[in-house]
């Protein structure tokens, strides 16, 4: 999954670009995740604006829309460029940073220390994780998503040591299309409370392997798989399946759905829901949820047995996966 989204075309299409682009830089090098937040809820209020922005006072008068961002946005459309961007872009270190993070699986960090350890180019990343970099730049039609669906069932029925496994595939069929593949495991056996246990998701990695749909491991730890998949060709298929990146993750059984709802959330949905959770006198992350008390001071995790259940301890109005895009 990809945890992100961008705005889709619109009248103010060159305004959205910029914005997400300085959102992306403020994540991937500064790590500065408030400015992130602010560019791109700025980009996706000025997304679905209908009329073709003329000023930045204009702009200004739209939510998530501040002075600093209008000013940028005069001086876009002003000079048809932002001189904040042409020094992003000719900064070496910038630019790679931003260049590596395309790579679906490799985070800010990661790509921090890949650009410290000299890799910065495609050509660096051969071999550490790029064989498929053309492949997996390429969006996932709703038709091959449905195919991958087919994947899930057969997982589903697959046991280990007489227990069922539980997958979710995390908003993968509420998209016209998708970046990547994000799998989210559980098991009854494990919960926070337990060991860790790598047996469970290795198992499972194992059983796609064997049927041909994981064709390769980037890393392979106790509760994150990294890999390549591909669906086989049939008969009646004209063209061969692209390469596609997949990652399996194994969530305790009593944080199941916490990470369930917080990967079929985008950035900005899942930041609306936990500051309304606040306001109701909870915290909400990808683990749990949690009562706060006068102190403010978190309490014990409350027993979530499905999303359902988040959305009615904060009093929110529940939305299906399909309908978490803001």
């Amino acid at each position: 999954m990809s945890k992100r989204k961008a705005p889709q075309e619109s009248l103010n299409e060159g305004i959205t670009d910029f914005l997400v682009e300085l959102a992306n830089y403020e994540k991937n090098v500064n790590r500065a995740i408030h400015k992130y937040n602010a560019y791109r809820k700025a980009a996706s209020t000025i997304a679905k604006y209908p009329n073709k922005i003329k000023s930045g006072e204009e702009a200004k008068k739209l939510d998530g829309v501040g002075a600093k961002i209008a000013e940028k946005i005069d001086e876009f459309l002003q000079t048809g460029k932002l001189r904040k961007l042409e020094k992003i872009r000719n900064d070496d270190t910038s630019s790679s940073i931003n260049f590596l993070t395309r790579v679906t699986g490799i985070g800010p960090a990661a790509a921090r220390k890949f650009f410290d350890e000299g890799v910065k180019t495609l050509e660096g990343l051969y071999g550490v994780l790029c064989l498929y970099f053309e492949e997996f730049e390429k969006r996932i039609p709703r038709a091959e998503m449905e195919q991958m669906e087919v994947i899930k069932h057969l997982c589903v029925s697959y046991t280990f040591k007489g227990f069922y496994v539980d997958f979710s595939y995390t908003g993968i069929l509420c998209a016209a299309s998708s970046g990547d593949i994000d799998i989210l495991l559980t098991h009854p056996n494990y919960t926070s409370q337990t060991e860790k246990q790598p047996k469970l998701l290795h198992a499972v990695v194992d059983h796609l392997e064997s049927i041909g749909f994981v064709t390769d491991t980037l890393s392979k730890g106790d509760t994150k798989f990294m890999g390549v998949c591909q669906l086989q060709q049939s008969d009646e298929d004209e063209e061969e399946y692209l390469h596609r990146r997949i990652d399996i993750r194994l969530i305790p059984k009593d944080q199941y759905y916490c990470g369930v709802l917080y990967f079929t959330g985008s950035d900005i949905f899942n930041k609306n829901m936990r500051t309304h959770a606040l306001e109701k006198g909870f915290t909400l992350n990808e683990y749990t949820i949690r009562p706060l008390g006068v102190t403010g001071v978190a309490g014990e995790p409350l027993l979530v047995d499905s999303e359902r259940d988040i959305f009615e301890y904060i009093h929110y109005k529940y939305r299906e996966p399909k309908d978490r895009s803001e």
